[in-house]
């Protein structure tokens, strides 16, 4: 089993910035992608951005120049800077990880995990 552990979540004003936090831990054997996502009241869970292994990046129009997603593959850990935050990031922010996990007798299995949320609130 892997879990999901997210922070960083808050109220900030307009233009303002946050930083989340979400760390994997657990029967890792190889983290294949990690991204987060978020979903605003009403409306459908989204992409905000996503990192593979081998590096790439990728990023959902409406956030490109704002937020920046990292990775500390030491620590299993992928963050989310978020800068010139808007009323419309409002939002409960979802991590998510592709994990190669190990399944016993040594095999290994892949997951997609979520994490639990964290609330995003911009005021303006």
């Amino acid at each position: 089993q892997v879990q999901l552990v997210e922070s960083g979540g808050g109220l900030v004003q307009a233009g303002g910035s946050l930083r989340l936090s979400c760390a994997a831990s657990g029967s890792i054997h190889r983290i294949i992608a990690m991204a987060w996502y978020r979903q605003a009241p009403g409306k459908q869970r989204e992409l905000v951005a996503d990192s593979t292994s081998g590096g790439t990046t990728n990023y959902a129009d409406s956030v490109k120049g704002r937020f920046t997603i990292s990775r500390d593959n030491a620590k299993n850990t992928v963050y989310l800077q978020m800068n010139s935050l808007k009323p419309e990031d409002t939002a409960v922010y979802y991590c998510n990880a592709d994990i190669e996990e190990f399944a016993g007798w040594g095999s290994t299995t892949r997951r997609v995990y979520w994490g639990q949320g964290t609330q995003v609130t911009v005021s303006s």
